[in-house]
């Protein structure tokens, strides 16, 4: 199978990037993208050439470091899946494949497809932890909760904190990552003592960092790899109101 690959190479977060086109012939539908990128990089070293730089660690899934825009889509266009699992065997002989990185002002782009997604973890650490010692695992499973509750915590906490929602976002909102981070802690009884502070403190730098408020598309779902929902920025609303 050969594909045209349009693919956005920048040198540094000061340079000024711009697509380089590469037509790649031999590529298996078997392949995953990442690995056709692998394959691509291994040609362009052979020839002398500087090879894409694109951010991955896991590809199963998990992390979501390997987040980029393919042909519009934030991770890809089929939907419910991150870059690393998206197979060769959607596109087609032929095709032309455009690849961006996440297209937002709080993630720069450090190199070609990668970005820094430092953001995030400011967000994090400005409240998305409890400091109340549940003991090990019996002892905090003793303490009761709702299952309604639990399940929709666990179902928070499956986010990855890709950034996929911010780049789908017109308004580069971080809305859909916060509100799953205070949604898997407000719902459980640990994570309520220090509900309060919590949302103030994340709520705050999440603006502090330049994110965008929510545009209410619903951009973020849709092109969430792990399916978060809207109905947690609902969520957040609620306990950002009652925190003051």
């Amino acid at each position: 199978m050969k594909v045209r690959l349009k693919i956005w190479r920048q040198k540094n977060s000061k340079s000024k990037g711009a697509f380089a086109t590469y037509d790649f012939d031999g590529v298996s539908p078997e392949m995953s993208f990442l690995e056709m990128l692998d394959a691509l990089n291994t040609k362009l070293v052979q020839e002398g050439r500087e090879p894409v730089a694109f951010d991955h660690d896991c590809r199963e899934g998990i992390c979501g470091s390997c987040g980029m825009y393919i042909n519009g889509y934030p991770h890809s266009p089929v939907p419910g899946i991150t870059t690393c699992h998206l197979s060769m065997r959607y596109f087609n002989d032929g095709d032309t494949i455009t690849v961006e990185p996440w297209r937002a002002k709080t993630f720069p782009v450090i190199k070609d497809l990668m970005v820094d997604r430092s953001a995030f973890d400011k967000i994090q650490v400005a409240g998305g932890f409890i400091s109340v010692n549940t003991g090990a695992a019996p002892d905090s499973n003793s303490i009761p909760c709702r299952k309604k509750h639990a399940d929709e915590a666990f179902d928070s906490a499956s986010c990855i904190g890709c950034g996929a929602c911010v780049a789908a976002c017109k308004n580069a909102s971080a809305m859909l990552f916060l509100s799953a981070k205070i949604s898997q802690l407000a719902l459980l009884p640990q994570g309520r003592i220090e509900a309060k502070e919590r949302v103030r403190e994340m709520v705050s730098v999440m603006d502090e960092l330049g994110f965008g408020n929510c545009s209410n598309t619903g951009a973020c779902e849709a092109q969430c790899p792990k399916g978060i929902k809207l109905t947690n920025i609902a969520r957040l609303n609620r306990e950002y109101y009652k925190a003051f």
